[in-house]
C-alpha cells in the first residue's frame, strides 16, 4: 500500500490531532507520503517529536504543535502557527481523545470528546480551509453499533457522529464531513490485549481473525479526506474486520 495514491493536491496541508502515536501517527505518516504537509498535534511532546522525526526522515514536511485541544487558546494559537508555517489547512483529522479506560465523569467526558472536536472544527473552518476541504472524525463502532462498559465512551462516540451528520447537512458548502469508526485496533492503548483471554475471545469473533493495524484506519481516513471521496459526505465508515457483523 506504500504506493497507493489518493489524488491529493501537491503541497496541500493536513492537520492531525493525536498524532503522537497510534492511528494519528499512522495518518500523519501516510499523509506525508502522499505529498501533504502535516500539522501534527499532540499533548505528549515525546511521541509527537518521534512522529515529526519519522516524517522528516522520509522526506516529508511536518510542523509540531504541543497542546491540549480542549483549550480554546491552544487551538487558536496552534492553527495560526500552522497556517503561517504551512499555508492554508484544507484537511482536518479530528483524532485526539481520551481512551475508554480513562476515569472521567460523564459530563466532563462529553465536553472533552465532543466539545473539543466542535471547537477545533469551528476554529479551522473560520480560517477558510478552501476548495475541496474535508474533515474526518475518529469515532468508533462503540456507541454507534455496540455498547461498551463505559457509558461516557459510548455516548461520546455516538455524539461525534451526530455532530458529523449536522456538519454534513449544514456546512457542506464549506467542507465535507465524515466519520471513520475503528474496531479493535493494535495501538499502544491496547498493548497486550490480543494475548489476553478476553482478547482471544474477541479476536475469535472477528471474521478477518486479527486486530486492525493503525495503517488500516489511516488509509480509510485518507480516502475519506481525498478527492476520490469527493461525493462522500456524512458517512459512518466502520473499519472493524467485520466484527460488528457477527454481534
Amino acid at each position: 500500500m506504500d504506493d497507493a495514491r489518493f489524488g491529493f493536491r501537491p503541497g496541500g496541508t493536513i492537520l492531525v490531532t493525536g498524532a503522537g502515536s497510534g492511528i494519528g501517527r499512522a495518518t500523519a505518516l501516510r499523509a506525508a507520503q502522499q505529498g501533504l504537509r502535516v500539522s501534527a498535534w499532540d499533548i505528549a511532546p515525546d511521541g509527537l517529536a518521534e512522529t515529526v522525526r519519522l516524517i522528516t526522515e522520509g522526506g516529508g514536511l511536518a510542523r509540531p504543535w504541543v497542546g491540549d485541544v480542549t483549550d480554546p487558546a491552544v487551538v487558536a494559537d496552534g492553527l495560526d502557527d500552522a497556517i503561517a508555517a504551512l499555508g492554508p489547512i484544507g484537511l482536518l483529522h479530528n483524532n485526539a481523545g481520551p481512551p475508554s479506560s480513562a476515569s472521567l465523569s460523564f459530563e466532563r467526558a462529553l465536553e472533552l470528546c465532543v466539545g473539543s472536536v466542535r471547537r477545533m472544527t469551528a476554529a479551522w473552518a473560520e480560517r477558510g480551509p478552501g476548495e475541496g476541504a474535508a474533515m474526518v472524525v475518529t469515532t468508533s463502532v462503540a456507541g454507534n453499533l455496540v455498547g461498551t462498559d463505559s457509558d461516557w465512551y459510548s455516548a461520546a462516540k455516538a455524539g461525534l457522529m451526530g455532530y458529523v451528520r449536522h456538519l454534513a447537512a449544514h456546512r457542506a458548502a464549506e467542507f465535507r464531513s465524515n466519520g471513520v469508526a475503528p474496531g479493535m485496533t493494535d495501538t499502544p492503548r491496547l498493548a497486550g490485549f490480543a494475548a489476553s483471554p478476553m482478547g482471544e475471545r474477541v479476536l475469535g469473533r472477528i471474521p478477518l481473525r486479527r486486530m486492525a493495524s493503525p495503517d488500516d484506519i489511516a488509509f480509510a481516513t485518507l480516502f475519506l479526506l481525498s478527492p476520490l471521496a469527493g461525493y462522500v459526505n456524512g458517512v459512518f465508515l466502520p473499519v472493524d474486520g467485520g466484527w460488528t457483523v457477527t454481534q
